[in-house]
C-alpha cells in the first residue's frame, strides 16, 4: 500500500490517521533521514528543503502538499518534470501574518526592542527609547500578495498613508508609488516578497543607502533570503535604519544574528507570523479534505503500485 508522509510540524498526523483509516501515514521530523520508499504524498512545512537529491529517495511520491504559502524551498521545475502535483494554501496564514507586522511596526516604532536589549546588556536606555506613533509614519509594501495584502489591511488604521511598490504583477485597484518614490518617501518598509532570482538580496546595500534619509523601519514578513542581512545590521548599527524586524528566521540563519554588545532596535522571531492556533486548525482541515480528495480520485494511495 502507498503512504502518506507527515513531516512534523506540517499538519496533524493524527488528525489524517482518523479520517483516512485505510491510508498508511508516516510521521517524521523532517527528511535528513531516508523517508519511507512507499510515500506517495508528503505533507511538509516551511524550512525543509524538497529537490532532486530528496526527489530520488521518494520514487513513488505523486503529490506535495504544503500547508502554507512559501515555496522558495522546493523545487517546483524538478516536481512538474516527474508529473508530481504541488497543492498549497497560501491564504490561511495572511492575516496572521499581517497582525505580527503591525504588532512589529509598533514596536520598532515605540523602540521596545531597543530597550529590552539595553536591559538585558545591564544598560538603562530609557532616554534612547524615545518613541514616534505609527499614525505620524508613511509605510511601503514591498509585494502584494495575500501576505502584502494582509499587511496593508493590519496596517492601513493606524498609520498616517500605505502604498505599494508598483509592480507589473500586482493586482488592480492597489495604491500605489514608483519604487524610486516609495524610498523616498516611506518611513516604514515592509517586505513581503517571494524568494525568487529577481528577489534574492532585493533589500541590500543601494536600497539602504536610498532610505538612509528617512532611517526608516524595516521589516521582513516574507523570506530572509529577499534582504542582505548582514547589510541590514551593519545598517542598523551605524543608524541608517532605526528599527529591524526579521520573522523568517530559521536555523540555518542563526549564525546571521549572533548576539551584539550594542543595544540595537532589533526584534526577530522563528517564523511564527503565521503560528496561530487558529490558522494551525483551518491548515489542517484544509489538509484532512485535501487528502480524502486525493486518496478518493487516486488508486494508488489505495490499492498501491505505480501509474
Amino acid at each position: 500500500m502507498s503512504a502518506v508522509l507527515v513531516l512534523r510540524g506540517a499538519a496533524d498526523a493524527s488528525a489524517i490517521r482518523r479520517a483516512l483509516p485505510d491510508v498508511l501515514v508516516h510521521e517524521l521530523p523532517d527528511l535528513d533521514s531516508p523517508p519511507p520508499t512507499d510515500t506517495a504524498v508528503l505533507v511538509l512545512r516551511s524550512g525543509v528543503r524538497l529537490g532532486e537529491e530528496e526527489l530520488d529517495a521518494l520514487p513513488r511520491l505523486r503529490h506535495v502538499v504544503r500547508t502554507g504559502s512559501g515555496i522558495d524551498h522546493i523545487d517546483v521545475s524538478a516536481l512538474r518534470k516527474r508529473g508530481i502535483t504541488l497543492h498549497r494554501n497560501a491564504e490561511a496564514g495572511a492575516g496572521a501574518v499581517g497582525e505580527w507586522v503591525l504588532a512589529a511596526a509598533l514596536a520598532l516604532a515605540r523602540r521596545i526592542p531597543l530597550g529590552q536589549h539595553a536591559l538585558l546588556l545591564g544598560q538603562h536606555e530609557k532616554q534612547a527609547c524615545m518613541g514616534a506613533s505609527l499614525a505620524s509614519l508613511a509605510a511601503g509594501i514591498w509585494g502584494a500578495g495575500p501576505v502584502g495584502l494582509a499587511v496593508d489591511w493590519a496596517l492601513a488604521p493606524f498609520l498616517g498613508r500605505t502604498a505599494f511598490a508598483a509592480w507589473p504583477s500586482n493586482p488592480p485597484g492597489l495604491r500605489e508609488l514608483s519604487q524610486t518614490a516609495l524610498m523616498e518617501q516611506s518611513q516604514v518598509h515592509v517586505i513581503a516578497l517571494p524568494l525568487r532570482p529577481t528577489t534574492e538580496n532585493l533589500i541590500g546595500e543601494d536600497f539602504l543607502s536610498r532610505v538612509a534619509p528617512q532611517r526608516p523601519l524595516l521589516i521582513c514578513a516574507g523570506r530572509l533570503g529577499t534582504l542582505d542581512i548582514a547589510a541590514c545590521l551593519r545598517a542598523l548599527a551605524d543608524g541608517r535604519l532605526s528599527g529591524l524586524a526579521l520573522d523568517p528566521v530559521e536555523r540555518e540563519h542563526l549564525p546571521l544574528l549572533a548576539d551584539s554588545t550594542t543595544p540595537l532596535n532589533l526584534l526577530v522571531s522563528p517564523h511564527i507570523g503565521a503560528q496561530r492556533s487558529d490558522v494551525r486548525g483551518v491548515l489542517d482541515r484544509w489538509a484532512v479534505d485535501l487528502l480524502k480528495e486525493i486518496t478518493a480520485d487516486d488508486k494508488v494511495l489505495i490499492e498501491g503500485g505505480h501509474r
